[in-house]
């Protein structure tokens, strides 16, 4: 059984406050719709239980980017291609390129947004694991204010977020990282437009030879996009010449928690979690040699 679009019902504000106007009379209802690639799929195969819509694509105060000297702000609609484009986020965040780079086609880039991304709770979405990486935050917006979540806080469960019923997404505000060594890698099926099995993000910053930052976010290994807190505390502080890399390995592997589906098996991905994990820590050491 197919979606069928006379059932659908959809509403196009022409401003941030109607949008939200209609979200607080009828709470819960009104299903936002941003770019629709997240939305489409589910629609398509009929499994897809919303039929109330609330377009946002009118509301282009959404769509800016803001750099300044602290960091970057991005509107909820900016697209994977204006990520994957913008000279800020090529120079400063790489892994959210990459990840911008690697999310579907160029159809899916070219439409789908960061924070449809974000609010649709995929475990396996691309974008998650680098924002997670660079200490973002989200902005959630509601009729009594705006209020600002860390990434790492936002999902709560397999497609679930701290956002209110009544609140929309509005912004992502990304810290500019101090220059370190930055990773991103996506396993698949296959090099372009799969669904990843596992995927790694982190940022190092190394001062005198020690570990001093270090994040690592992951995708596709836990029912939420998440911190390795556990693996990140083994390196924390430790000499790049001498880090516990079967240590941190082991960590990672312990504290995830990956499930078997059609894609892959929580064997697998348990696996090459780890693994991803050693190779970002030997590329970093490859990288500071070459300096």
């Amino acid at each position: 059984m197919r979606g069928q679009v006379p059932d659908c019902a959809v509403q196009v504000p022409g401003s941030l406050q109607e949008a939200l106007e209609i979200l607080a009379r009828e709470p819960g209802r009104w299903r936002p719709l941003a770019g629709g690639t997240d939305l489409m799929v589910p629609f398509a195969a009929g499994r897809l239980a919303d039929t109330r819509f609330l377009s946002l694509q009118r509301l282009d105060v959404l769509r800016a980017v803001e750099p300044d000297p602290e960091g970057i702000t991005f509107g909820a609609l900016v697209t994977y291609t204006q990520l994957r484009q913008h000279p800020y986020v090529q120079r400063h965040l790489p892994n959210l390129a990459q990840s911008a780079r690697v999310t579907g086609a160029v159809a899916i880039q070219n439409r789908g947004t960061l924070g449809g991304n974000l609010v649709n709770g995929s475990p396996a979405a691309d974008t998650p694991p680098s924002l997670l990486a660079y200490a973002a935050q989200v902005e959630l917006t509601g009729l009594g204010g705006a209020r600002w979540v860390p990434v790492d806080a936002f999902h709560t469960g397999y497609k679930q977020t701290v956002m209110a019923p009544d609140e929309l997404l509005t912004r992502i505000r990304v810290p500019r990282p101090e220059p370190g060594f930055h990773f991103y890698r996506k396993v698949g099926t296959r090099a372009a437009q799969a669904v990843a099995k596992v995927c790694l993000a982190a940022y190092v910053r190394v001062e005198a030879g020690m570990v001093r930052e270090f994040r690592v976010g992951l995708g596709s290994v836990a029912p939420v996009p998440m911190r390795a807190r556990a693996a990140e505390a083994v390196i924390l502080g430790q000499s790049v010449d001498r880090l516990p890399l079967a240590e941190a390995r082991a960590a990672l592997m312990e504290e995830i928690s990956p499930i078997d589906d059609i894609r892959s098996t929580a064997r697998y991905r348990r696996i090459v979690a780890g693994n991803v994990l050693v190779q970002a820590l030997m590329e970093l050491d490859e990288a500071l040699s070459r300096c």
